[in-house]
This record gives structure tokens, C-alpha cells and sequence, in this order.
């Protein structure tokens, strides 16, 4: 009799695991599918002045040397 509920709960609580994958499942494809539709439809955004690509070059400058701070590299 124990071991019938403790499969029966056993069972259960897999059933609920299965059952919150899928719905987070289906929600992750909602946002892709989201994220999809929305690229289409947006307008293509003007090229950056060239305040703006210094600034991008700039912060590319100090991530690559947090990367290689990070993996013990000396530059």
C-alpha cells in the first residue's frame, strides 16, 4: 500500500515538472515568435552618427580587455 502511494506521488509530481516545462516552453516560443514578427515589421534604423560608432568602439576596446583580464591574459 506504501509503495503504491509513493509511486502514485512520484508520478504526480513528474507529471507537474513535465507540465510547467511545457507551458515555459510554449511561452519561450511565444517571445521568439514575438521577437520574429517584430523584426519584420520595424523600419531599418538609420546608420549611427559618428559620436555614436566611437562610443560603440570604445566600449568594444574596454570589454575586450575585461575578457582577457577575466581569462588571466596580459596585454
Amino acid at each position: 500500500m506504501i509503495a503504491a502511494i509513493w509511486a502514485t506521488t512520484a508520478l504526480t509530481i513528474t507529471g507537474m515538472i513535465l507540465f510547467a516545462g511545457l507551458k515555459a516552453w510554449r511561452g519561450w516560443l511565444d517571445l521568439r515568435r514575438y521577437e520574429i514578427a517584430a523584426g519584420r515589421s520595424a523600419p531599418e534604423a538609420p546608420d549611427p552618427t559618428p559620436g555614436v560608432r566611437i562610443e560603440m568602439a570604445d566600449l568594444k576596446e574596454r570589454l575586450r580587455r575585461l575578457e582577457a583580464i577575466a581569462q588571466g591574459v596580459d596585454l
